[in-house]
C-alpha cells in the first residue's frame, strides 16, 4: 500500500467473489466501500446486488444501467473494424472492461476515493483491461486487486472466509463450479473447470445464449439490417436504438443456433486457454456489415481495413481501448465508413447467417462495368491487354533470371 486508503470504489456482480472481496477490503483497509455494479445487459437481476453490499453495510450503491453507453460508444466502434481476434473471438469480454473502469474511474473523482478495486484474478486478462483502462483515464489512481494480493488460494479458503463473516452462501455455491460465466449484451463467455482439456467436446448444458444448430427451425428466416456510416439503425425496416438492435439480433441469433465459438486462445499474459463464446447478435451484426461494406468500400480501402483489424482486434483484447494507437487507428477506420450506408438481407439458418442481398445509395457497384451483355462502353476490353503486358513484365524478367541461373555453365 502507497497511501492511506480512505474509500474504494469497487466494481461489484454481488456474487460470492466480489461479496467477500467488499468484506476483505473494509476489513483490510478500515475504508468505506463504495460499489459500483454495471448493467451491461447480462439478462441477470441485479437488485440482489444491491441487497447483498447493503448487508454488508455499504451506504453507497450504485447500479447503472450502461447498456446504451455499452453498445453505441464501444461495441459499435468496434465492428466498425470488423474486429476479430485470432481470427474468431468477436471480443464481447474485452470490450466491456474500459467501459467499467470508466465508471470506476469517473465514480472515484466524484466521491473523492483513493483507490478502485476490481475481483479480475491473477491469471487472466481482465486485470490488465481494467488497469490499463484506469491507468490512461487517470494516471494517479490507486489501484487495488486483492486477488494478487491477499493469502486467500483456493475455493475452500473463500468459502471458508465467507462463513467466518457470515457473508450468505448460495447453496448451489458451495461446491466446485463446473464453469464460469461472463455475460453481457454482446456476449456470453464461459471457461473452466468441464471446459479446461481442450481434447474433451463441451458438454452441452455450457450454452446459455443459443439453441443447438441441430434443434434450431427448419425453416431459414430473412432479416434487414439498416446501416448509416458503418452502424446498425434498423432492422427489417423499424429504427431501433444500439441496444435495442443488438437485443433482437442477439434474440433472432439465439434461436437459430448463430454465433457458437468453441476457442482456445491465446492470453495477453502468457498462457493459453479454451472458452466457450456465444455471440449470435454480434455474428449477424459483422456479416452484415461486410455486406455493406462490400458495394460501398473501395478496394484499397477495404483490404488496408482488413490488414489493419488483427492490430486494432489484439489492441482490444490486449486492453489498450484508451490509448493513442487505438485512437489512431479508430479515426481511420471512421474516416472509412462516411459511406457504409445501405440495407444488407440475411438469411438465418441452422446456426448459419448468409448474406443473400445488400444495397446502398453509396454503392460502388455498377451493372453496366461487370454485365456480359453489352454495356456502354465505359470499360473496352482491348485496355486489359496492355495491363496484364505491364503486370507481366516483372514476372517475366523474374522467370528469365531464375531460368538462366538454373542452366549450366
Amino acid at each position: 500500500m502507497t497511501k492511506k486508503i480512505g474509500k474504494v470504489v469497487l466494481s461489484y456482480s454481488g456474487g460470492l467473489d466480489t461479496s467477500i472481496i467488499l468484506k476483505w477490503l473494509q476489513e483490510t483497509y478500515r475504508c468505506e466501500v463504495v460499489t459500483f455494479t454495471a448493467d451491461l445487459g447480462q439478462d441477470e437481476e441485479l437488485g440482489p446486488a444491491r441487497e447483498k453490499a447493503e448487508t454488508l453495510g455499504v451506504k453507497d450503491i450504485r447500479i447503472v444501467d450502461v447498456r446504451e453507453e455499452f453498445v453505441r460508444d464501444f461495441v459499435f466502434p468496434m465492428f466498425r473494424a470488423n474486429a476479430l481476434y485470432e481470427g474468431h473471438y468477436l471480443l464481447g469480454s474485452s470490450i466491456a472492461r474500459p467501459l467499467i473502469a470508466k465508471h470506476l474511474v469517473s465514480i472515484a473523482r466524484e466521491v473523492g476515493a483513493d483507490a478502485i478495486a476490481h475481483g479480475a484474478t491473477g491469471k487472466g486478462n481482465d486485470q490488465v483491461r481494467f488497469e490499463l483502462a484506469a491507468n490512461a483515464l487517470d494516471p494517479s489512481i490507486e489501484i487495488i486487486a486483492p486477488w494478487r494480493v491477499w493469502d486467500i488460494q483456493s475455493r475452500t479458503q473463500l468459502i471458508d472466509y465467507a462463513e467466518k463473516h457470515r457473508i450468505a452462501i448460495p447453496k448451489d455455491k458451495r461446491g466446485e463450479a463446473p464453469f464460469s460465466i461472463d455475460a453481457n449484451l454482446l456476449h456470453t463467455s464461459t471457461e473452466g473447470k468441464v471446459l479446461e482439456d481442450p481434447s474433451e467436446t463441451a458438454p452441452s448444458y455450457v450454452y446459455q445464449r443459443t439453441v443447438d444448430p441441430l434443434h434450431a427451425p427448419n425453416e431459414p428466416e430473412t432479416i434487414i439490417v439498416g446501416f448509416d456510416r458503418g452502424d446498425a439503425v434498423s432492422l427489417n425496416g423499424t429504427a431501433l436504438t444500439p441496444a435495442a438492435l443488438l437485443s433482437e439480433l442477439n434474440r433472432l441469433g439465439g434461436r437459430h443456433g448463430i454465433g457458437r465459438v468453441d476457442l482456445v486462445e491465446n492470453r495477453f499474459v502468457g498462457m493459453k486457454s479454451r472458452g466457450i463464446y456465444e455471440t449470435p447478435g454480434g455474428t449477424i451484426l459483422l456479416a452484415a456489415h461486410r455486406g455493406v461494406e462490400s458495394i460501398t468500400l473501395d478496394r484499397a480501402a477495404a483490404h488496408l481495413k482488413d490488414e489493419i483489424m488483427p492490430r486494432y482486434a489484439a489492441l482490444i483484447y490486449d486492453g489498450f481501448w484508451f490509448s493513442p494507437e487505438r485512437e489512431m487507428l479508430q479515426a481511420l477506420i471512421d474516416q472509412s465508413q462516411a459511406y457504409v450506408s445501405g440495407e444488407v438481407t440475411l438469411r438465418l439458418y441452422k446456426g448459419a447467417v448468409s448474406v443473400v442481398a445488400r444495397t446502398s445509395p453509396y454503392s460502388l457497384y455498377s451493372l453496366d462495368l461487370v454485365t456480359f451483355e453489352e454495356g456502354s462502353g465505359a470499360y473496352d476490353h482491348h485496355d486489359a491487354e496492355g495491363f496484364i503486358r505491364l503486370n507481366g513484365l516483372r514476372l517475366k524478367s523474374w522467370a528469365s533470371r531464375n531460368a538462366q541461373a538454373a542452366s549450366p555453365r
